[in-house]
């Protein structure tokens, strides 16, 4: 037997041990392999959304290629550390440290290379099915079976270099080669568990504090709270299985009225060990598996803001001139010969927007300049788009804040009022008293006003006797004040405009502050660019996510196995004394179960705090997308749990017949 053939029947005879990390890696690099065919495919590259998928899809990659690193270097040492014995004995055979070296490299490579050859067969096998799927859910017409050699190339030259770097890396993770250590590292026993009532408390603490500063947290300062609630969670996760759970099982261990109770003995006895061996194993599933539930969730619930396009966008084709833009009128020309070209019937609509400089502000605001329109106009804005206004008029020194977009509302509502003077005239102060119920012109089409913690806006909604009192005493002071000028094209139905205007804009839309000498929104094509790009994020997050997710199985897969020589020796002892086979499945149950659904069940109250925090970035409910997908991720776990505990209890039953 040569020396590559024994590698060779290494790993086939550990199979069992390698099942689960060879499944994970296939399905990484096979999903890995799907996220190349769809960035490579020749019809998706020519739609509208491409160039805004194209950059979710190269986020997937590179997360998941990271992800993927971290994973299989995770295994590699927990595989290593489960093989000392055999280690050992193969050193006292008069193996040399350089051919165990060599022997671990080889048998990473096999691994690596299995499953970079199921991974892309699965993916070829598959791929019909993904890009079906994906064209349905992505709402393209359906791709066509294509396998591009840039996707291809690509996935065979990223894991090849993954499983390399990690197979060399191995050889700084075997640890001591002392053939004492290596003999006892599966026998030597353990020090009892013991926890530290301050880290313990402070687990509480931090949990605890996390949670209330979520739960507390509301549109104004969610995001200032986001990195300190995030850090403090993944720090009390860590203690709180390290510390508390110890703490607890010890504080149960003495109330011997349980404790003492029939098979409690041997459950709870042992459950401290595993609850400190396995602690670092437990923090890396509750962490991963929070990120796969909230990263899934918040992308399901970021496509709800889909159904409030048409209240972001009244008007189907805007088009702003800034100031007296001599390119104004042969750009509008444009628009309306491609309107014509196409058949389509259109409404028009101009107004001007008034720029007014800020003299001072009470709080102080960073906004220079801030557009103003009088409420007449914002009327006849809406009333274009067929909206019907029940507001009423703010009073002489009052306005409205002009919404820009429905997601800015919470925002917007919890905003600090502010009171303006403006150049020119002075005397005449300006007070908010509010938010415009409806969106009157698209955002980005003005001066940026407002800012990210306090909502941004469009400008200010004046009364009309106000805003002519304020151009009289500019126009006297220093002969007017600038103005832009806007124009609408109202259009029925909306989608008739996707691809319109192509050449003046960027996937639909202008900003102001691009430096153009206009700014534009095409409502059809950004709608076909954010309907796509959200199904695209939602899409992948589902790849992702179940990666991670997989992983996180695979992890617990691990630290069970790497257990079942120990649990055979012990339950086989116990055997002896009288435990019966029911008894034995009953103790298995409870442990399993406990590895199980330890992580997942606090990985989902994470995912409900922090779903609740985003709640507050919202104006609309995420309840129902948030049970959907706990509550599928938790489906997936129960039959994940008994599939693995059949097997589990089979082979630890051999030990007692």
């Amino acid at each position: 037997m040569t020396f590559r053939q024994f590698a060779y029947n290494n790993v086939l005879r550990n199979k069992r041990t390698y099942a689960a990390y060879f499944l994970s890696s296939s399905f990484s690099v096979m999903i890995f392999f799907v996220c190349a065919l769809f960035l490579f495919h020749p019809d998706l590259q020519k739609e509208v959304m491409y160039r805004s998928a194209v950059l979710v899809l190269w986020a997937a990659e590179v997360i998941m290629y990271i992800f993927v690193f971290f994973f299989v270097i995770y295994s590699v040492g927990s595989f290593l550390r489960s093989r000392k014995r055999e280690f050992g004995i193969l050193l006292l055979h008069g193996m040399t440290e350089q051919q165990l070296r060599n022997l671990v490299f080889l048998e990473n490579m096999l691994i690596g290379a299995g499953s970079l050859v199921s991974g892309i067969g699965g993916g070829l096998l598959l791929a019909k099915l993904f890009l079906m799927a994906g064209s349905n859910l992505l709402g393209v017409p359906q791709l066509a079976f294509h396998v591009s050699w840039p996707g291809l190339l690509l996935t065979l030259g990223a894991f090849s270099l993954l499983f390399l770097l990690i197979s060399l890396c191995t050889t700084m993770l075997l640890g001591s080669h002392r053939l004492i250590e290596l003999f006892q590292a599966e026998v030597k026993p353990a020090r009892p568990p013991q926890a530290s009532l301050a880290l313990s408390l402070l687990a509480a603490g931090l949990l605890g504090a996390s949670y209330l500063l979520a739960v507390t947290a509301t549109a104004s300062n969610v995001l200032i709270r986001m990195l300190p609630v995030t850090a403090m969670t993944i720090a009390g996760t860590y203690f709180f299985y390290t510390q508390l759970s110890v703490f607890l099982i010890q504080w149960v261990k003495r109330h011997l009225t349980y404790y003492w109770k029939k098979t409690n003995l041997v459950t709870v006895s042992s459950l401290a060990y595993r609850m400190k061996e396995n602690a670092r194993m437990f923090f890396l599933v509750t962490i991963i598996s929070t990120i796969t539930f909230c990263a899934v969730g918040a992308f399901a619930s970021v496509n709800r803001l889909a159904d409030q396009f048409e209240q972001d966008y009244p008007v189907e084709i805007a088009y702003v001139s800034k100031g007296d833009s001599e390119a104004a009128d042969e750009y509008l020309e444009a628009i309306r010969a491609e309107l014509a070209s196409n058949g389509i019937a259109y409404r028009t609509l101009s107004l001007p927007i008034l720029l007014a400089e800020v003299a001072s502000s009470r709080p102080a605001t960073t906004s220079e300049r801030l557009p103003l329109i009088s409420f007449a106009d914002y009327k006849r804005l809406l009333a274009a788009a067929g909206i019907a206004v029940s507001e009423n008029p703010p009073d002489e020194g009052e306005a409205l804040l002009l919404l820009d977009s429905e997601r800015e509302k919470p925002l917007l509502m919890q905003r600090k009022p502010v009171t303006y003077s403006f150049a020119g005239a002075p005397e005449l102060l300006v007070h908010e008293i509010g938010v415009t119920q409806h969106v009157a012109l698209p955002e980005n089409l003005t001066l940026d006003a407002g800012d990210d913690r306090g909502g941004s806006f469009s400008g200010l909604v004046v009364n009309d006797a106000l805003l002519e009192r304020l151009m009289a005493a500019l126009a006297e002071e220093n002969g007017g004040m600038p103005v832009d000028r806007f124009t609408g094209f109202y259009v029925d139905p909306p989608e008739l405009t996707r691809g319109l205007a192509a050449e003046l804009t960027d996937n639909g839309r202008v900003t102001y502050e691009s430096g153009r000498p206009y700014a534009m929104t095409v409502s059809g094509t950004l709608a076909e660019v954010q309907r796509t790009t959200y199904r695209a994020l939602l899409f992948f997050a589902l790849l992702v996510g179940t990666v991670f997710f997989i992983a996180a199985g695979s992890f617990l897969y691990f630290r069970l196995y790497s257990d079942l020589a120990y649990d055979r020796r012990q339950y086989g002892a116990l055997a002896k004394l009288g435990l019966t086979e029911k008894e034995l499945a009953k103790i298995v149950t409870r442990q399993v179960g406990l590895l199980f659904f330890v992580p997942i069940a606090l990985a989902i109250v994470h995912s409900l705090i922090a779903f609740k925090a985003m709640q507050s970035l919202l104006n609309f409910s995420v309840a129902w997308q948030t049970v959907l997908i706990l509550a599928s991720f938790l489906l997936v776990q129960v039959v994940y749990f008994f599939f693995i505990r059949a097997r589990y209890l089979r082979n630890v039953k051999k030990a007692i017949r």
